[in-house]
């Protein structure tokens, strides 16, 4: 009798296979950077800045990179963490899943999570959010974007499930995580963010 094989786990959420048309679609939009640039200027330029999904690095990362911060970078994607490497020589990249990264094994002044939280399965994105504050040094900040209002959709390039926990819960999160809500932003594409900091 033979055993069928079971489909392997995906790490990259569907984004391995379409990560050609998202690299295309990301170098004509930069939504998000002018976002990420105005947060990062209560940071010192030179600190180091942690870009979990940092995908191929554009915009987000490029854009912490133009402004002087020390940027590594964790993605799921083999083709995105290459193209990463190849375009920022300079930068730390590592292909990994983001709830089974090592974070490069130290602590970050800075972490960034735009595009991801709502890829990841709700218990994933409660344990996530737990790590990246013990990978923070004191006083250090997180943002990430995931909508408001909690729903789920079918991600619009792969189409995966996409899940948003919402406001209420997020912020709970945060405050379990040992995080202190500094403020919310939206962004020229309405993504929204929750910018925290490390107690």
């Amino acid at each position: 009798m033979s055993m069928m094989a079971m489909p392997d786990h995906d790490p990259s959420n569907g984004y391995e296979s379409v990560a050609t048309e998202f690299m295309a679609r990301r170098e004509q939009s930069g939504i998000g950077a002018a976002t990420v640039r105005s947060w990062a200027r209560s940071l010192k330029p030179g600190l180091s800045i942690l870009d979990l999904g940092c995908g191929h690095g554009v915009p987000i990362s490029a854009a912490l990179m133009d402004d002087g911060f020390d940027v590594y970078g964790v993605d799921s994607s083999p083709t995105l963490a290459a193209m990463f490497r190849d375009r920022f020589p300079r930068a730390h990249v590592v292909c990994e899943a983001v709830e089974d990264s090592s974070f490069f094994g130290r602590k970050f002044d800075a972490i960034v999570a735009v595009g991801l939280m709502f890829l990841l399965p709700a218990d994933v994105q409660d344990r996530l959010i737990r790590r990246i504050a013990q990978t923070l040094s004191s006083g250090g900040r997180f943002l990430f974007t995931s909508p408001a209002e909690a729903c789920i959709w079918k991600d619009v390039l792969t189409g995966q499930q996409s899940l948003s926990l919402g406001a209420d819960t997020y912020k709970d999160l945060i405050s379990n995580a040992g995080l202190v809500l500094v403020d919310e932003y939206l962004d020229g594409g309405d993504n929204h963010y929750y910018d925290s900091r490390k107690r």
